[in-house]
């Protein structure tokens, strides 16, 4: 039965139910549903917008499993429903519907579980389920017809065309090309490898695995002792590998936009956590390409092209949704972005259109794991196969196969089977069990793989390899009852994990699982006879098939194709119009702001973010390289960084793909590498309409061919990457729209000192000067530039590197500058040119200017002397240390040219021989900022996006540090160095979803504490009774995904489970506890009554006021407080991460009703990010002794986590944040 609850913001919750609920069942629901009443009938009139019946969503699987860990049973599905004004109103058909009323059969789904087919026609069955298969691949199949002397089946024929999919075999990189009638010596995957080949340098994983992993440093794990029960965290040393990885997921993203890039994030995510025998992601990055958004009627560059029918959705919605939805996945997860980038293109010339109407969504990252732990295991008969995660649903049947032709090919039902689901706080539960397996002094993974493309069937028969292996379909768990075997066997169901486990490790990785409530399955066993097979109950068989039949004989894939050279018209100009152009160049996306992006990502979730996109007392996103600390130490760290010149590729694809690498390699060397160049692997990412049109699969074999020869030269190795080679968009009128032939090269590498990290914003030195260093030995050229984008050109004049050797030259002498701290701050020159280096270098600041002269520059031609995008920097230098630059430059033969220095005026000066130009900074970054503004307002509620383009350039960062702090971890007795106990005893505790548990330990640990890792099934099974522990720390995140309210269900936990209760209960009695709620933490703490449990209205957490989430470092002000934390830091004005998105205080009393710890610095959004009552940021009980807040303090510890630091202390050991946990700490000691 379905039963109605309406809340009091008028939405329908319906609730199936096995049978009528009790009378305190219904109390508990209207609870959880916010107060909602029980509507007494069976249906309800009206138009109601919900989900599609048959998708079970993420929130309905939340939703549900938080009523069974409230001791609620027999509820199998919740959804929410939203009254609409009439069926016209507005609603997103890929995953909703309109219901005229809604009754008691709103889930019911009338389809019956297919039979097992046997295929009788291969090729019309290809064709009817969309499955891309080659007329050698069906030839192929009738082959193994006649080996099995049967019919294959369904789900044989799916599985197969899953696995052996462009999508998931790389068909065409390893296949042959013959251009111009004469066959290529080598494929594309030979000469990618060549490079690792020719220049292994540190690796030792590539083309393998999940990931390519290279030699990292030794640094410390910080992680509990014991994972299966509540226990103390230790110390220890791990030598570690470093994992770099970009995944695209362009069709999914293309036809939903949310759930494609969530999906894919969550993939890429679990190729990090899949490396060798498991591995930790630890921070992303995110590209994103359409066409153009059209949101500025004033733009004349988006009228070169008639606006199209779009298929699925508008580029505005699909860069708004998409984005979205990557933000979101890491948001959850628990996973920083912390690098990325933006293009938005169309053309039209030669009677040929250029576009991304199939839209590149890559989702990449980095990561780290133990040596110990980086090539896989040997199945062996009888290991046990296990999975870990979430159900299976119908979801993205066939991704791989429609992913790897032309969308618009198959009818919409076909293309609609590849809309995903994602749910991220099942992934994070399931990469919680294999983070502890691999912290472990024995880790019992022999092997492990993420599900994927084509599910089952490909995870689990990559998993058991050559060995073989039997799957008892009945352990599979079906969250959707109507699958067929087929369906089971090969949906996309993300947040899966399969592993390979031997017998003996089964009970104890149980144990960690159910702790983590990670659902886990042992669905089979290796079988050492070399077939794959899934067997039903009955014993029947839909898939048995050998594994050499399944991956042995992919035909060889042919490319034939001649060369054809497109010409492109080059740009016309004059000088006069510089002003103009330069006010073009600002607003296009690609070199526009991108703070509507990095605004609502989570920048700062583990601590160990060394280095994001924001920059300077502004906080504007700048930086174009990310670094992120592999131990909380401050030194050992990955940096990473994207290029790509898609425009340049198309006038010529050598020069587009050695400016990719070469962009990204511009932007990584701001970061102090280990052993400079050779430090850096690259992972390279194409995405190319193969097949589309006469030359282009020439132009893949030529950029492939010049990054190979680029990569080999500069001396680095390219030891992953992924393609997706059907970037065409098909219209029902014919119409064919191309996706540009475009590489996105990710570079990665070790870092020497994350301390050292270069800025891009420009120092308050006026004793300064700035140097122009370029890499590319060419004259400057326009083709392939924003400029001439910005004309409605591309141009066939495009620079390129003329000099590898030089360009690697000129990297190591940068390099050694800043090893050496002899650069104030630093930028690279690409989109845009020279000009938009220098205006972005003062963009972050709020006073002063540049006075710039170019007559050292060689070229008379002002126009391509400010907006060509040759590789190069420009460094700010101490006037005073340009000597010692200068021979450090001239050893290494590196050309330089002094060009300015900083100066009172905020203008940019710039002067050419007799002419000149006066850029007024502020009325420029307005414009650069305005494109952000236009795709802001689409994202936030209440007029915050014009709020925040109002007050950005207004609210600077206005740190007061407390008098008497010294900034030295002397000052307060610390030791980052034991080892031992302390005695004084603190504990976190986590739900499912809880993502920022390490960095708060951590801190807790360097305060003095001894620290314990609590689950909530710690305290409900009654194992950990918190008797012992004065401290308590509840961690920010997700809890459940944030479902029905945030910290709603995790509160209902505590409420309605008498273990949990109880042990809470006896902690707060207790006079010699302290407890802390950080974000979600926070949230809990209001939810339950625990700051002011005399007050008879209840303060409340709402959604922020932008109804979005909210990821920022702002500033706080400490008021005088009766706190045991943060008393002793009253009057001081300190700089702190927020990431939340239902941050707002909702304080019903007058302001002196509470005990104020925090307030944001600024009443006005963004300063205040959420609209809380009074400003506030943090409450504390009247005795002083429990605090609730949600920024995070514990993410900014250390000056080298903070977003900005005043730059006379940056030489600081920590910040004043750390003063409050060893005032905690104190406390605690004195209670003895």
């Amino acid at each position: 039965m379905i039963i109605f609850f309406k809340n009091p913001s008028g939405t329908i919750v319906a609730t199936e139910t096995a049978s009528k609920p009790t009378t305190e069942d219904i109390r508990k629901l209207s609870w959880l549903y916010g107060d909602a009443q029980l509507l007494d009938v069976e249906s309800l009139g009206g138009y109601f917008i919900g989900p599609r019946r048959e998708m079970i969503t993420p929130w309905s699987t939340n939703a549900v499993e938080i009523t069974q860990n409230m001791g609620l049973s027999g509820i199998t599905r919740i959804e929410e429903y939203f009254l609409a004004k009439d069926e016209n109103a507005e609603y997103d058909p890929m995953l909703q519907r309109m219901y005229n009323g809604l009754d008691q059969k709103i889930f019911t789904v009338d389809i019956k579980p297919q039979p097992i087919l046997f295929i009788e026609d291969l090729e019309s069955y290809n064709e009817q389920e969309g499955l891309a298969l080659s007329k050698e691949e069906i030839d192929y199949l009738h082959k193994v017809e006649g080996e099995l002397g049967r019919k294959l089946t369904d789900s044989e024929v799916f599985g197969f065309a899953q696995i052996n999919s462009e999508h998931c075999r790389h068909k065409i990189f390893g296949g042959k090309f013959i251009i111009d009638g004469k066959e290529m010596e080598s494929s594309l995957f030979q000469m990618i490898k060549k490079t690792t080949q020719e220049n292994p340098n540190q690796i030792l994983s590539a083309y393998k695995d999940n990931v390519a992993f290279a030699q990292g440093p030794v640094v410390e794990q910080f992680a509990p002792a014991d994972h299966s029960t509540s226990d103390y965290f230790i110390i220890k040393n791990i030598e570690t590998v470093i994992s770099l990885k970009a995944e695209t997921h362009n069709f999914p993203t293309t036809v939903e936009p949310f759930n494609g890039a969530s999906t894919g994030t969550g993939g890429e995510i679990r190729d990090r956590m899949g490396g060798g025998t498991g591995s930790w992601p630890i921070a992303g990055t995110a590209v994103y390409m359409t066409s153009y958004p059209r949101n500025d009627e004033s733009r004349t560059w988006e009228k070169s092209m008639k606006e199209r029918q779009w298929l699925y959705q508008t580029p505005e919605q699909i860069l708004i949704k998409a984005s979205n939805g990557a933000s979101d996945f890491g948001n959850k997860f628990g996973q920083p972005l912390i690098c990325g980038s933006l293009l938005t293109f169309e053309h039209q010339e030669n009677g040929e259109q250029y576009g991304y109407d199939k839209v590149i969504m890559m989702a990449g990252g980095v990561g780290y794991g133990t040596k110990r732990d980086c090539i896989k295991g040997e199945p062996q008969k009888g290991n046990k196969i296990v999975v870990l995660g979430g159900d299976n649903y119908r979801i993205g049947l066939g991704g791989g196969s429609v992913s790897s032709v032309e969308t618009g090919r198959y009818s919409s039902g076909i293309e609609l089977n590849a809309v995903q689901r994602a749910n991220a706080e099942m992934q994070k539960r399931a990469y919680n069990v294999t983070r502890a397996l691999c912290e472990e002094d024995t880790n019992p993974i022999v092997s492990i793989h993420d599900h994927g493309s084509a599910g089952h069937v490909n995870c689990l028969s990559e998993l058991v390899e050559e060995c073989g292996g039997l799957i008892d379909m009945t352990k599979l768990p079906v969250g959707d009852k109507t699958l067929s075997s087929k369906e089971i066997i090969a949906n996309e169901s993300q947040e899966r994990m399969g592993l390979l486990i031997d017998q003996k490790h089964i009970e104890h990785v149980q144990k960690i699982a159910e702790r983590e409530r990670a659902p886990m399955y042992v669905v089979g066993e290796t079988t050492g006879d070399a077939r794959f097979a899934f067997q039903q109950g009955d014993g029947v068989r839909p898939f048995d098939l050998a594994v050499s039949q399944m991956f042995g004989s992919s035909p060889k894939t042919y490319m034939v194709d001649e060369t054809v050279e497109r010409k492109y018209e080059n740009v016309t100009y004059s000088e006069d119009k510089f002003q103009d152009y330069l006010k073009d160049v600002l607003q296009l996306e690609a070199v526009a702001c991108k703070d509507w992006l990095t605004n609502k990502v989570d920048r700062s979730v583990t601590g160990k973010i060394a280095r994001q996109q924001c920059q300077g007392e502004l906080q504007l996103p700048l930086s174009d390289c990310g670094v992120v600390a592999l131990d909380y130490r401050g030194e050992k760290g990955i940096a990473t960084a994207i290029g790509h010149a898609p425009q340049a590729g198309l006038a010529d694809p050598a020069a587009g793909s050695v400016l990719s690498v070469a962009e990204s390699l511009t932007n990584i060397v701001f970061a102090p590498l280990t052993d400079g160049l050779k430090t850096v692997s690259l992972s390279a990412n194409w995405m190319w309409p193969c097949r589309a049109q006469k030359g282009e699969d020439a132009r893949l074999y030529k950029g492939v061919k010049a990054l190979s020869d680029f990569c080999q030269e500069l001396g680095i190795n390219v030891p992953t990457g992924k393609d997706s080679l059907s970037m065409t968009q098909k219209y029902p009128n014919g119409e064919k729209v191309i996706s540009p032939g475009t590489v996105i090269v990710t570079s990665g590498g070790q870092v020497s000192d994350i301390k050292k990290v270069v800025s891009p914003v420009l120092a308050d030195r006026k004793d300064s000067v700035l140097i122009h260093i370029d890499f590319s030995f060419d004259a400057q050229k326009l083709g392939g530039s924003a400029f001439a984008q910005v004309l409605g050109k591309i141009g066939s004049d495009v620079p390129t590197v003329k000099n590898s050797e030089y360009f690697a030259d000129a990297f190591d002498a940068v390099q050694s500058l800043i090893d050496k701290k002899l650069v104030l701050a630093g930028h690279d020159i690409s989109a845009g040119g020279l000009v938009v280096t220098l205006l972005e270098m003062c963009f972050a600041n709020v006073a002063g200017g540049l006075e710039i002269s170019l007559d050292k520059l060689e070229g008379d031609d002002l126009i391509k002397m400010l907006f060509a995008e040759n590789p190069g920097v420009v460094l700010q230098v101490e006037s005073k240390k340009l000597d010692a630059v200068g021979e450090i430059l001239d050893e290494a033969g590196v050309g330089y040219a002094v060009i300015g220095r900083p100066s009172d005026n905020r203008s940019l000066y710039i002067r050419r021989g007799k002419k000149d130009l006066d850029i007024d900074i502020d009325a420029m970054r307005d414009l650069w900022y305005k494109p952000s503004y236009l795709l802001d307002r689409k994202q936030s509620m209440n007029g915050c996006a014009d709020k925040r383009f109002k007050n950005y350039s207004k609210l600077p960062m206005n740190i007061k540090l407390p008098y008497d702090f010294t900034g030295k971890l002397s000052q307060f007795g610390l030791n980052p160095d034991r080892r031992t106990a302390s005695g004084i005893k603190a504990a976190i505790i986590r739900e499912k979803g809880t993502n920022g548990e390490r960095e708060m330990a951590y801190t807790l640990w360097l305060a003095g504490f001894d620290v314990k890792d609590v689950t909530m099934t710690d305290l409900v099974s009654g194992r950990e009774t918190l008797d012992d522990i004065n401290m308590i720390v509840y961690c920010g995140g997700f809890s459940n995904s944030d479902v029905l309210g945030s910290a709603k269900g995790w509160a209902g936990a505590f409420l309605f489970n008498p273990k949990a209760k109880e042990t809470l209960d006896r902690f707060y009695a207790r006079k010699d506890t302290l407890s802390l709620g950080i974000c979600n933490g926070c949230q809990l703490m209001i939810e339950l009554g625990l700051i002011n449990p005399d007050h008879d209205r209840k303060s409340r957490m709402l959604h922020n006021d932008s109804h979005k989430f909210e990821s920022a470092f702002i500033g706080l002000s400490i008021p005088e407080n009766n706190s045991v934390m943060f008393g002793s830091l009253a009057g001081s004005r300190l700089g702190v991460w927020v990431a939340h998105g239902e941050g707002k205080f909702n304080l019903p009393y007058g302001e002196d009703k509470y005990n104020v710890i925090a307030k944001y610095t600024y009443q006005d959004y963004p300063a205040n990010p959420n609209g809380s009552d009074y400003n506030v940021a943090g409450i504390a009980s009247a005795d002083g002794r429990h605090v609730a807040m949600m920024p995070h303090p514990e993410r900014a510890i250390f000056p080298w986590q903070c977003g900005f630091y005043p730059a006379d202390r940056r030489d600081d050991q920590i910040t004043p944040w750390l003063e409050a946990f060893v005032n905690a700490r104190k406390w605690v000691e004195a209670q003895r």
